[in-house]
């Protein structure tokens, strides 16, 4: 193993421990937010969640991504592909992420903690989101049609939505379409009978999001 002198992180190579020492050097480092990464094509990748480039694209719904990679996992959904499963409850995910994500709902792991406040997350994207609409008060991102803006990519892209009309996310099981994925699950879910509800244990009331449920059972606390 080769430790790092800075901050004692171990690799598994020597090459991984120079590329690793490009962050303490900042080497490679984001003009916009200072954030140091260890090769200028994972820096290249960063700075689109500040411009906004998505190049590469979905050939069947026209929805793009910053990375090849997200594509790929994306591409599953149209093709039913979902070769992860999980060993508790057998739902099954596109991607392994997916489902590393999905199985700290069984275990209530929450690993990610702000360094802001005490709260904590299942995933670091949903600390980054935290970061930015509780913490921050930065908006880089603006609408081309009106002006307005937003905190993440995500809060535009479902805002253009508004003026352009459009429905990226269809129901494989019928003609229904929807501007976010969400009411997209929640349709599959209400209509098809497809995922997975959660269910209060104390009025057994049915939500189709985990977050739901727990806004839920905080009104039993009082």
């Amino acid at each position: 193993m080769y430790s790092c002198a800075q901050c004692e992180k171990c690799f598994n190579t020597y090459r991984y421990l120079i590329e690793h020492m490009n962050v303490h050097s900042s080497k490679y480092k984001c003009t916009e937010c200072e954030k140091c990464f260890i090769s200028n094509r994972n820096l290249t990748v960063h700075r689109r969640s500040h411009s906004g480039e998505k190049p590469f694209e979905c050939t069947v719904c026209s929805k793009r991504f910053t990375h090849s990679s997200n594509l790929v996992r994306h591409s599953r959904i149209h093709s039913g592909e979902k070769p992860y499963k999980c060993q508790l409850c057998e739902k099954t995910f596109s991607a392994c992420t997916s489902l590393i994500a999905h199985t700290r709902v069984h275990t209530g792991d929450k690993p990610y903690k702000c360094s802001l406040c005490d709260k904590t997350f299942t995933t670091f994207s949903s600390l980054q989101s935290h970061k930015r609409h509780v913490h921050s008060n930065r908006r880089p991102y603006d609408c081309r049609y009106c002006g307005k803006l937003f905190k993440s990519s995500a809060e535009l892209k479902r805002h253009v939505y508004t003026h352009t009309g459009a429905k990226p996310y269809s129901c494989r099981h019928c003609s229904e379409c929807f501007t976010q994925y969400v009411q997209l699950k929640t349709h599959l879910l209400k209509s098809h009978n497809e995922g997975t509800w959660f269910t209060c244990h104390i009025c057994e009331k049915k939500f189709t999001q985990n977050g739901n449920l727990k806004k839920h059972l905080r009104r039993h606390e009082y």
